[in-house]
Formats: C-alpha cells, sequence, structure tokens
C-alpha cells in the first residue's frame, strides 16, 4: 500500500465549503452539535483577553479595543459573545454567504459593532485595516501548513503595536503525535508542537498560552496562543 500524503495536503478546501454550507446556520450547528459548549467557550475566551491585558503594566491599546476582527466568524457566535464586548468594532471573514448574512443581520449591526464583511476564505484574505485583536478559533485547520505560515504573515503586518493575533484550536490527541485529517469536513487538527512550528515560520512569538477548561472530557484539547510579532 502507498504511504498516505502529507495531512495536510488532504484538505480540499472545496470539500470543505461544501460541507459547511449543509451545515444550519445555528449554534447547534456551528459546535457539531453541542451548543451547551457555547457559554463556556466564550467565557474562557474572555478570561483568556483580561489575562492578557494584566500582562501589560503599561497598555500600549486603548481599552476598548479600536478595531477587532474575527476569522472564520461563522454566524458570529463569537463576534457577538467576545469580539463586541472588548471592540469598539469587529470585522468578519467568512467564506460561507449564508453564515455572514447571519452576522450582517445580527442586533450588533445596528449598534454599529459590525464593521466590513469579507465573505472571502482565510488562504485569500489580506487585511486592509490594522487591528488591536485578530481572533481565529477553530478555523485554521482549513488551511495547508504553508497556507497557515502565510496567512499569519499577513496577519502579523496587520496587528497594531501592543494588540494580539489569537488562535484557539483544538490539539491532535494522536498517541504517535501526528495531525489528524477528517474527511468529513476536510480539516486537520493539529499538535502543539506542530503549531510552535510554524508560529516561529511565521515570525511570530507566544506571549502567553493555556488551555480551555471546562469541555468534556470527550473532546479534543483546547489551546489558547497569544501571538505577537517575533523580536
Amino acid at each position: 500500500m502507498a504511504p498516505l500524503p502529507e495531512t495536510d495536503t488532504r484538505i480540499s478546501q472545496a470539500d470543505a465549503l461544501k460541507y459547511w454550507n449543509s451545515i444550519p446556520a445555528t449554534v447547534n450547528g456551528m459546535l457539531g452539535g453541542l451548543p451547551q459548549i457555547s457559554r463556556i467557550d466564550l467565557r474562557g475566551s474572555l478570561n483568556f483577553i483580561e489575562k492578557l491585558r494584566r500582562l501589560d503594566p503599561a497598555p500600549t491599546v486603548p481599552e476598548p479595543l479600536i478595531r477587532g476582527v474575527d476569522c472564520g466568524a461563522g454566524i458570529g457566535r463569537v463576534t457577538g459573545g467576545v469580539l463586541s464586548k472588548v471592540c469598539r468594532v469587529v470585522d468578519i471573514v467568512e467564506p460561507v454567504e449564508k453564515f455572514a448574512r447571519e452576522v450582517r443581520g445580527a442586533e450588533l449591526l445596528g449598534q454599529g459593532k459590525i464593521g466590513e464583511a469579507y465573505v472571502v476564505g482565510l488562504q485569500d484574505w489580506v487585511p486592509v485595516e490594522k487591528y488591536g485583536l485578530l481572533w481565529n478559533q477553530w478555523c485554521l485547520g482549513h488551511l495547508t501548513d504553508e497556507e497557515l505560515v502565510q496567512y499569519l504573515g499577513r496577519c502579523m503586518k496587520a496587528v497594531t503595536d501592543g494588540g494580539w493575533i489569537v488562535v484557539k484550536e483544538n490539539m491532535s490527541t494522536d498517541p504517535e503525535g501526528k495531525d489528524i485529517f477528517d474527511e468529513l469536513d476536510s480539516s486537520v487538527t493539529r499538535t502543539d508542537e506542530k503549531f510552535r512550528r510554524l508560529f516561529e515560520k511565521a515570525g511570530l512569538r507566544i506571549v502567553k498560552t493555556e488551555v480551555q477548561t471546562g469541555f468534556p472530557k470527550k473532546l479534543f484539547p483546547v489551546r489558547f496562543y497569544a501571538l505577537r510579532p517575533g523580536t
């Protein structure tokens, strides 16, 4: 039997879009039938941002942040539950049009919280604004390793001085320490080691990392990384 190709080369963004277009635009759909974890997830993210604030005794970014971006926003669950609470304006990047419509139609839009909506995949998104917070959650598995490095390089140029690029992603539990490919949605679950290598390759340094607590044991571990340009 021929060896399998590198895990990330099996990613098909066309297959991923086909999958996500088949999913209802609901919290239940976004969370794979586990809507009960949403509150825990959002609270964990807000707590993580607060910890980042405390790391900077003389912060160079305003509070609230002037502009943030929810990358892979889905229907805006994190946009409304986290970013709108810490940013004056939030842009979204979301390749699935029906999900982006949900964000545009949300109450936050009427409050002036939603800025630009970019209906495009992260592999093709080129930021034109500067952001105090670029949030990436449960979406980077749809990028190949090389696409992820290039994408993070673009994010690095878009983050304000003192701002953060946050990655919140599942961690591989493969016993041999390998990434795991999911044929269902054509995505890769990476190891902590792989993420760290790719961050370094992109020119980023980790300023804080921790594991999300409170999720059911049957799920993959979920880890936060707060990143800034390397020095």
